[in-house]
């Protein structure tokens, strides 16, 4: 699928490219642990491809015509902020204060606000329905969620329209089903490579 000037095929290559999918054992900010880990960080750390990440999936966004960005900290900030230049409108972000998270730094929604959320990327979509929830209480209205890779492992988790510039089927485990974990000459203990507090 084209994903105008960034296909599924030319994002992956990019995704190996950066180093961004690493191989492993790894426990996610779900708690779930995973063979496979996605830091986008690495994706996004030049700013032309974050730029050209950005646009792609602003224009998948588009459509819905969402007046601002909003992206929960960490793992959002830099897509989030490239989405909103390519849709022209404001970025704004949430953050865990005391482990709940919060709209601050002076950010305020209209009532009524069209609202799009943006993510690094989708596990178990956690961090987008909590940010979700802040929106909605400053009176804000979700009308789209977007990611750049959707490992959720269903096409839309949401109840809102999803999208993503690419899925990946990476398996997850709880930690007591964990196959990793369970072999002595596996992979050893799981890493938290994650952004969340405590990961």
């Amino acid at each position: 699928m084209s994903l105008e000037g960034l296909t599924e095929e030319e994002l992956k290559a990019l995704l190996a490219e950066s180093g961004a999918l690493e191989e492993g054992h790894f426990e996610l900010s779900s708690g779930r642990h995973s063979p496979a880990y996605v830091q986008c960080a690495l994706l996004l750390e030049r700013p032309a491809r974050a730029r050209r990440v950005g646009r792609a999936l602003a224009r998948l966004l588009a459509s819905l015509r969402p007046r601002s960005i909003v992206a929960p900290a960490m793992g959002g900030l830099l897509i989030g902020h490239e989405v909103a230049a390519g849709l022209d409108v404001p970025f704004r972000f949430t953050e865990r204060r005391q482990g709940q998270m919060e709209l601050r730094r002076g950010f305020r929604l209209e009532p009524g606000e069209r609202v799009a959320i943006v993510e690094d990327v989708v596990t178990t979509g956690r961090s987008t329905r909590e940010t979700a929830a802040v929106v909605e209480e400053a009176g804000g209205q979700v009308v789209a969620v977007g990611a750049i890779i959707n490992r959720a492992g269903s096409d839309n988790p949401f109840d809102v329209p999803f999208f993503a510039l690419v899925d990946l089927d990476l398996p997850t485990w709880t930690a007591g089903d964990c196959p990793l974990c369970a072999d002595p000459e596996g992979a050893g203990q799981a890493v938290k490579p994650g952004s969340r507090p405590g990961s």
